[in-house]
């Protein structure tokens, strides 16, 4: 996974609960002086207690340049990190930290609408921040979780000021309470829809997208390639059609990361499969799209090197 370098040392300078199993940071420079700029929908890196690299989106407005404020779901099941960064770290130590980078960045627009699962409220909550600051559009943002209990900055978002701009819905965990979301998304519109949330979430919302303008439909996936694997996965050949060079693609490496072991430089950005960055031509074979960039036309001819993998052996135009 591509992974900025870390290039300042911050202090956490508030900790405390956002929700049920989430935890809100704010990291500061010790001399108060400002930070590196980021725009609405940037993550930073930073290395967590147990020394191991992670990517967390920024909440705060853009037009705060004193700080960056993250907040942190615990996932007990996930890597590890999360748990440790919410159970080790603590208000007043020092950590590691990127200058902000942006895989999903906020395209200038007179309308929005914004869908949020869980956790994934964080960078469209900088995005509503930044939105309202600068009078910049209009927007409506449908934001779905749980409970009431593990809902973060459910008090902000509840306040009179987003009446009729904000819907939360909480389904209990009970998929036969989710909102449909078919009538929202039925009708494009001219609006930009930005999605962050669960993958199971943003791959519905890509289904129920197909007919829209790609250009018009954003997500934002921090899933580690690792966490792509399928049980059923197996080893295939990635042909280069204008290199004539040939490689093995095991199980549990991309073919992104083959093609940079062998000297090749791909473009790539998020590695999530969601940025759109690492499209490359397929000149043959079957492909397991597992990105949300593609619209199903454009699956033909095209792959997304850092998560999909062959269904047969493939050949790119490289």
């Amino acid at each position: 996974m591509s992974i900025e370098a870390l290039t300042q040392t911050l202090r956490i300078t508030q900790k405390r609960p956002a929700a049920d199993d989430i935890e809100f940071f704010e990291l500061r420079r010790d001399d108060g002086a400002d930070l590196p700029p980021f725009t609405a929908g940037a993550h930073i890196t930073l290395r967590v207690p147990n020394g191991e690299l992670r990517k967390y989106s920024l909440c705060n407005d853009p037009e705060e340049r004193d700080r960056y404020c993250i907040a942190v779901k615990r996932d007990a099941i996930g890597r590890g990190g999360s748990v440790n960064l919410i159970d080790q770290a603590k208000e007043g130590d020092e950590i590691a930290v990127s200058e902000p980078r942006n895989d999903f960045e906020l395209v200038s627009a007179q309308q929005y609408l914004f869908i949020a699962g869980g956790i994934g409220i964080t960078p469209i909550l900088s995005m509503i921040r930044h939105i309202r600051a600068s009078g910049q559009g209009k927007f409506k943002l449908f934001y779905l979780s749980r409970s009431a209990e593990t809902t973060a900055f459910l008090d902000e978002l509840k306040a009179p000021e987003f009446r009729g701009m904000v819907t939360v819905h909480h389904d209990q965990g009970e998929i036969e309470n989710a909102l449909d979301l078919w009538p929202v998304l039925e009708k494009p519109g001219m609006a930009h829809l930005y999605c962050c949330g669960p993958r199971g979430l943003m791959q519905a919302v890509r289904d129920m997208t197909g007919h829209w303008s790609s250009a018009r439909v954003h997500f934002e996936d921090f899933t580690p390639p690792g966490a792509m694997t399928k049980p059923d996965d197996v080893a295939f050949n990635v042909h280069l059609a204008k290199s004539g060079e040939t490689y093995e693609v095991p199980v549990g490496k991309t073919i992104l990361e083959v093609l940079r072991e062998h000297g090749h430089e791909v473009a790539s950005s998020c590695e999530s499969g969601t940025c759109g960055s690492c499209r490359t031509k397929l000149v043959a074979g079957e492909v397991d799209h597992r990105d949300l960039a593609l619209a199903d036309y454009e699956k033909a001819d095209n792959i997304m090197v850092c998560v999909s993998r062959g269904l047969t052996d493939i050949t790119l135009d490289l």
